[in-house]
């Protein structure tokens, strides 16, 4: 058991899971507060790494590519404060945050977890029903039906029409996009298939025209992600698409999860496999990938298994 507490949050890890409980402070970005625990397995992890600085550090938890649907649907336009997978680290506890990832590396190299993307979400969306945006107006969403209604901000072609409420089994496609510099960001659903360009958010009737005044703009991103895992399948990168592009449903949404069965019991060719990762390591080791510490901590945990 591996644990850091922070007041941006605690971080624990089991051996098979990181689990992630922000903080509750005042200085806790929206995003991370609404979005609240995340328990991360340990095959959902491409890597881990502290990044110590003069006032401390962070830690980051590398995902693979499509296994969270948050940072599927935030497309890496994230701030380092919005990001649920980092943790702002004190300088005191820097030795606690290199352990931490010692710990996470060692089994990630025991269990062979693969760095590439994934079928399908290894994380669940967020909790339902959700809310978030701000600009123009508010889009909530309860597992069913998208709702968005408007504020006094919003162009007399969506607050003369009020509130606009649709199912998500006609939405084909979801995309958000933070303000950034002088330009407004938005929230854009797409219903059944787009065959001209689609209008300006501010005068889109199923898009939130979000200005940037106030990082809760932040929590639409928590919307996109709650309807993108209930969509036929899930939004895919197009590399060098717009920033209004819709992107389409490929990947298959995961299924819900049911009651956890324990884990089978080791057949009986195990202990071969587990002799062959001890020679995997000592090879490691010799080419200077391991170094005697990680050898050391990582063949303790395979001998443990024999």
């Amino acid at each position: 058991m591996a644990e850091i507490i922070q007041r941006d949050g605690t971080w624990t890890f089991d051996g098979e899971t990181v689990r992630i409980v922000p903080g509750g402070g005042k200085g806790i970005h929206p995003l991370r507060q609404e979005l609240g625990e995340r328990v991360v397995p340990l095959r959902a992890l491409a890597g881990i790494s502290f990044e110590p600085g003069r006032k401390g550090g962070r830690l980051r938890l590398r995902l693979r590519d499509g296994a969270c649907p948050v940072l599927r649907a935030a497309e890496g336009r994230l701030k380092d404060a919005s990001d649920p997978y980092q943790l702002a680290v004190e300088k005191d506890r820097s030795g606690v945050a290199e352990y931490f990832v010692g710990e996470v590396r060692n089994a990630l190299l025991i269990e062979q977890v693969p760095t590439g993307p994934t079928d399908g979400f290894l994380l669940p969306g967020p909790a339902v029903p959700v809310a978030g945006g701000g600009g123009d107006g508010t889009a909530s969403f309860d597992g069913e039906t998208i709702r968005l209604t408007w504020n006094w901000k919003a162009e007399e072609v969506k607050s003369s029409a009020g509130p606009v409420t649709f199912p998500v089994s006609e939405v084909t496609g979801v995309h958000w996009m933070p303000a950034i510099g002088l330009e407004n960001g938005h929230l854009r659903f797409v219903r059944g298939t787009a065959t001209a360009p689609a209008p300006a958010a501010e005068f889109d009737p199923y898009s939130l025209d979000l200005w940037g005044l106030s990082k809760k703009e932040y929590t639409a991103a928590l919307v996109a992600a709650a309807v993108l895992v209930r969509l036929p399948g899930a939004a895919t990168k197009e590399a060098g698409a717009g920033a209004g592009a819709a992107r389409p449903a490929e990947i298959p949404a995961p299924a819900p999860a049911g009651p956890a069965t324990p884990a089978p019991a080791p057949p009986s060719d195990d202990h071969d496999a587990l002799l062959r990762r001890l020679r995997e390591l000592g090879e490691l080791r010799q080419a200077g990938i391991l170094t005697d510490d990680e050898f050391t901590a990582a063949k303790q945990a395979v001998l443990k298994r024999l």
